[in-house]
């Protein structure tokens, strides 16, 4: 059934377009043309199978007529951002879905629609518009004081998405991305059914959320942080490494899930502040190995694994004191700290401690 990945279909959406008729232009008349998409969106299916399904729908419901039918692809046409219930949606066409099944879509990410909005009006007027939207169909969204006054306003259409927010859904869902193109103000992804879906009763949107990390004897623990990342964005943390591998310093490099904002709060370490509520539960030391994901942990050697393992995490890390420049030279950084903590704990941490306050605030070190 399937082609090579990296083909371009220069014709698959008009010849889709033909079978359907979309509403795409009449759910978001503001939208440009859709003239040119065609050449960025790669192709991956027989178009002339029988399992291939075309819809244009905004409810998972829609599918329950078609239950008994066995779907190879599935592509919609129309946006996730008018969609109400896009994960009860994305579990749907899951469902639906054989293990390695396609599924294409299409979305207009935030950063799209802010160039869209921006390019249409005076600036005068596009600045306060963007803002306004922004809040009610961006951040009222993501409230639970808010959401019912978005809901109602709005019946959930026309959303702010940011890219990496749909991504992440995708994945959590049991979805594994194969492509994504951006294209003017829309944005074409496709994905395989790789597994079932997580079914996160308990997602994380506000500016405080818990992030699972390796704690002591692998304990799986609730690390909390400000949100510098989109929601979502933790469930690609395997397809970034995949897509971009790390940056000088460990960490993932031309990691779109940063927002803004978040780039500065990480900067000056205003992020980690709520990290001392770990410190007072005692899920973490002053002086230590960073918390890790499972993910991230798995990039380290097993002998290392099982070292780190042997201690809790800590709020500062030897990283501050070596200034390591990639992942080899801080997994040898950390071999280091370990190797002198559990030989003499106390005199090390006090000399880790001084040798990254040294760096922080003399030498201007920073996180990123």
């Amino acid at each position: 059934m399937n082609k090579q990945i990296s083909e371009i279909a220069l014709d698959i959406f008009p010849r889709l377009k033909s079978k359907v008729k979309t509403s795409l232009e009449k759910s978001a008349p503001e939208q440009q043309s859709d003239e040119g998409f065609n050449d960025y969106l790669p192709q991956f299916i027989d178009l002339k199978s029988e399992g291939v399904v075309f819809v244009n729908s905004r409810k998972s419901t829609d599918f329950d007529i078609f239950l008994n039918i066995k779907y190879n692809s599935i592509i919609n046409f129309q946006r996730i951002n008018d969609i109400r219930y896009i994960n009860k949606y994305f579990e749907k066409i899951n469902n639906l879905l054989p293990e390695d099944g396609a599924y294409i879509g299409t979305f207009e990410s935030s950063k799209q629609r802010k160039k869209r909005i921006l390019n249409k009006y005076p600036k005068i007027y596009a600045y306060p518009f963007y803002f306004g939207t922004f809040i009610l169909k961006r951040v009222f969204p993501k409230w639970r004081f808010t959401k019912k006054i978005y809901f109602f306003l709005t019946k959930g259409k026309n959303r702010y998405l940011s890219l990496a927010e749909v991504l992440g859904r995708l994945v959590s869902c049991g979805f594994e991305i194969i492509d994504y193109a951006e294209h003017n103000v829309k944005t074409f992804f496709v994905v395989k059914k790789a597994k079932e879906p997580s079914f996160d009763p308990q997602p994380s949107y506000g500016p405080l959320f818990g992030m699972r990390r390796v704690g002591k004897d692998g304990k799986m623990i609730k690390v909390y942080k400000l949100r510098t990342m989109h929601p979502y964005a933790e469930y690609l943390q395997s397809f970034i490494h995949k897509k971009n591998s790390l940056a000088e310093g460990g960490k993932f490099r031309d990691d779109f899930r940063i927002t803004t904002w978040g780039k500065f709060f990480r900067k000056y370490w205003l992020d980690e502040l709520p990290m001392l509520i770990n410190f007072i539960k005692r899920d973490l030391k002053l002086v230590g190995v960073r918390p890790l994901s499972k993910h991230y942990l798995s990039l380290y050697p097993y002998e290392l694994q099982k070292l780190r393992s042997k201690t809790k995490p800590g709020l500062i890390p030897p990283y501050y004191a070596d200034m390591p420049k990639n992942l080899e030279e801080i997994i040898e950084s950390e071999k280091k700290y370990l190797k002198m903590y559990f030989k003499n704990p106390i005199k090390t941490d006090i000399k880790y401690f001084s040798l990254c306050f040294k760096n922080i605030f003399l030498g201007k070190a920073r996180s990123s």
